[in-house]
This record gives structure tokens, C-alpha cells and sequence, in this order.
């Protein structure tokens, strides 16, 4: 199967989460996407998630999350040769993906304005809370920082609970998604223009412009968003409500779906009711009528409710835990979870999900996550290193690879022994 980016080059020296999840997106999509760590314990993530063990391995499953089919490069770009054999990589390579601070390449020699030299052709991606320039760019800045100063921590949870952050990173993911549109969208041009472009990334930013309808209601109404917990502030009855088994979302948004839900609940006075017959007077009387149709839920479960609900029109859903979802038939049939080939014999096979898409055939199963430095001595051969550089450079600690300490060279040396 050819993907759509196969061909493409990338060179990912993010970390953590909001670029590396956008380069996973590039990678299974087809492009090649080359992790450059640094030698000592490369990306942060290697060293996160729940099995310590793994941690310890530095393959942490929240590296294992966003890494698999990339390989890894392991560099000290604040050597001398560490950024020559990071220069040559850039004249090979399509895009530049980076989630340091705003300058730190620069201070590197390694900015745009030099990698666009090197490779007029190239689109680079940096990903930072705030954006390049600005009052708050050279602030530090992680997922919770960035939803608190968004707003998106005030309009989640209620009255009582607000603000209160999303259970998961949603600016680091909404920002890897963000790049990830931006690079695809840069690489279109590049093919058919061969220009490059500088692609400026903010958390802050891309989570502000994923809260479109609360901030259009504020910036065009006047209005200030506020604090609805499981209530949706556009339309009523829409939201959580309680049965004899647990809650339900039901999203009765449209009138006709209003209307068949009162129908199936047994309430048809309900439609006639002057509080609630319109779109507007249910939103001013939300309260009211959600004490009503509670009352009628508790008749039956969650899932007999969901049922019927959804068969006659009406969307519905029960409130599914991680665990619960990832058993659905809906997710199996569609084979979102995949499983990685194993790498050490009688050890459990790690498990992933694939991108929230799919193409017209299957999506081809990833390699695992890569070791810290898998493909270092592979790349400087390829770059054109000789035998003898691949040794000083990995010995001066420029450049890093898993054998290091051992007998590192073997699948180089018949490489580079023409070269020398």
C-alpha cells in the first residue's frame, strides 16, 4: 500500500507529547520520521507511563503511546559534530519538527534561516506554548499551564468544580494535531513550488481556536462562557441524565428529536408544555425539564434506554469507561487497537491505537518504538561517514547508539570499509 506522505522525510526532535504525536500522525501516514534524541536518555517520555519496568528500559508505554514506526538518531547538537551530522540529515530531509523553547535552535546555529539555506526546500515546525514572539514566548509551558490561561479549564466542570483541567493533555494533543494539518498542507506546496516555510505552532494558541463556538459566542454575543458540567449550552435536553443503571448522554438537539423523545418516554404532554415547546424556552427552563425526564429515565437501564433511543432518532449513548470503550465491537470491528510485533521473547506484546482515521485499506502494522539510538550508525554511514569518523564521533559522545560500551560497529563496518 502506498500512504499518502510516503516518500516524505522527517526529522522529529520533539519531545513528550505535542510533537511527537504529530509526527506519529506523518509516520502512518507514510513518511519517514526520524526521531533525534539526545544521547543521554533521549526523549522524556522514554522514562514515563505506568509500567516502571519499561521506564526503566527508557521505553516508557507514554513513549510507546505516540513512537512507533519512527526510528531514532541519537545526537548532541551542542557539539561541533553532533550539528554536522544533524546539517546533513536537514539537506536530506523534507521537514524539521521541534518543541523547544523559542530560540533554543537558534542559540544552537540551527535555526530556520540556516537549515532554510542548507535546504531552500525545507518545512520546518515548531511547536512552543505561546508562539515564537510575543510577551509570553520565552515562558516554560505544559498541558495544564496552557489549559488554565486558555480558558478551557473555566468552562469545564460546573459551578462547583470549575475550572478543572480535562481528564487528558488536550493542548499538547490538539497542537500535534494542529502541526500535523499545517505540515501536510506545507508539503503540498512544496511539491508543487519547491519553496519551504516556517510553520509556528502555539498550545495556547491552538486551544483557543479548537473552543471556536464558546469564543464566537463571547467575541460576537458578549456572552461569558460559563461553567455547564455535562450540560450542552446550545441546546436542551442535551447532556447527561441518570437511569436505574448509571448516566446517559442523550443529544436531543434538533425539535424532531425532542419531540420523539418525549414521545418514547411516555411525556407527550412535554411537547406541548410552553415551558419547553421551544428550542430557546428549553434552554431557559433546562433545569426543569431535565427533573422530568429524570424521572422517566430511572424506569430502565442505560443500555435499554440507548437502544431505543437511538432507534427511534434520538442521539444517545451510555457513559463508558477507557477499558469499556476499547471492548466495543464498534472498535474491534475497525481494528483501532493494534498490536506491535513483540521485541524480546515471552514478553507481552505492546498494544497501540492507530489515528482516529482510516484509509481505503488497512493501515500496515508499525515497527515498535525505537531504541534510543537504533539507527544512529545506520544514518552515518548513510550521510557518508567513514568507518574511523563513526567511531570518534560516537566515542567523543557527539552521537549515541544502544551497542555503545560494546562491539558497536559490526553492521557498519562493511558499509563504510569501501568509504575509508
Amino acid at each position: 500500500m502506498s500512504l499518502p506522505l510516503t516518500g516524505i522525510r522527517v526529522l522529529d526532535l520533539s519531545n513528550v507529547l505535542a510533537g511527537p504525536f504529530c509526527g506519529y500522525h506523518l509516520a502512518r501516514l507514510g513518511a519517514e520520521v526520524i526521531k533525534v534524541e539526545n544521547p543521554n536518555g533521549g526523549d522524556l517520555a522514554r522514562r514515563l507511563g505506568a509500567d516502571p519496568q519499561r521506564a526503566e528500559r527508557l521505553q516508557g508505554l507514554s513513549f510507546v503511546a505516540v513512537n512507533a514506526g519512527k526510528q531514532s538518531v541519537a545526537l548532541d547538537l551542542k557539539s561541533l559534530a553532533g550539528r554536522d551530522v544533524f546539517l546533513r540529515l536537514v539537506s536530506e530531509a523534507d521537514v524539521v519538527l521541534e518543541n523547544f523553547r523559542p530560540k533554543v535552535m537558534e542559540r544552537l546555529g540551527l535555526g530556520f534561516d540556516v537549515l532554510g539555506k542548507r535546504n531552500p526546500r525545507l518545512v520546518y515546525c515548531a511547536i512552543s506554548g505561546f508562539g515564537q514572539d510575543g510577551p509570553w514566548s520565552a515562558r516554560p509551558a505544559y498541558d495544564q499551564i496552557v489549559q488554565g490561561l486558555s480558558g478551557a479549564m473555566s468552562v469545564t466542570g460546573n459551578a462547583s468544580t470549575a475550572p478543572l483541567r480535562t481528564g487528558f493533555p488536550i493542548s499538547d494533543t490538539i497542537a500535534g494535531l494542529t502541526a500535523a494539518f499545517a505540515i501536510a498542507a506545507a508539503l503540498v506546496e512544496q511539491r508543487h513550488t519547491g519553496r519551504g516555510r516556517f510553520i509556528d505552532v502555539s498550545l495556547l494558541e491552538a486551544t483557543i481556536a479548537a473552543m471556536g463556538w464558546v469564543v464566537s459566542n463571547h467575541l460576537n454575543a458578549g456572552v461569558e462562557p460559563q461553567p455547564m458540567g455535562n450540560e450542552n449550552f446550545t441546546a436542551a435536553p442535551s447532556g447527561t441524565f441518570r437511569t436505574a443503571t448509571g448516566p446517559l448522554n442523550i443529544a436531543a438537539n434538533e425539535q424532531k428529536q425532542y419531540q420523539a423523545l418525549c414521545d418514547l418516554v411516555g411525556r407527550p404532554d412535554l411537547k406541548a408544555d410552553p415551558r419547553f415547546a421551544k428550542r430557546e424556552a428549553r434552554k431557559l427552563n433546562r433545569a426543569l425539564l431535565n427533573e422530568e425526564l429524570n424521572k422517566a429515565f430511572r424506569r430502565k437501564s442505560a443500555e435499554e434506554w440507548e437502544a431505543q433511543l437511538n432507534a427511534a432518532g434520538v442521539p444517545a449513548g451510555c457513559v463508558l469507561t477507557v477499558p469499556q470503550v476499547l471492548q466495543q465491537p464498534q472498535l474491534l470491528d475497525r481494528s483501532f487497537v493494534e498490536t506491535l510485533p513483540t521485541e524480546r521473547a515471552g514478553e507481552q506484546p505492546l498494544r497501540i491505537t492507530r489515528p482516529g482515521f482510516r484509509l481505503e485499506e488497512d493501515f500496515a502494522v508499525p515497527s515498535v518504538p525505537p531504541v534510543l539510538g537504533a539507527d544512529t550508525e545506520r544514518w552515518l554511514a548513510r550521510l557518508g561517514y567513514t568507518y574511523q569518523e563513526i567511531e570518534q564521533i560516537i566515542s567523543s559522545g557527539a552521537a549515541g547508539t544502544p551497542r555503545q560500551g560494546e562491539a558497536h560497529f559490526p553492521l557498519v563496518r562493511a558499509a563504510t570499509d569501501g568509504a575509508s
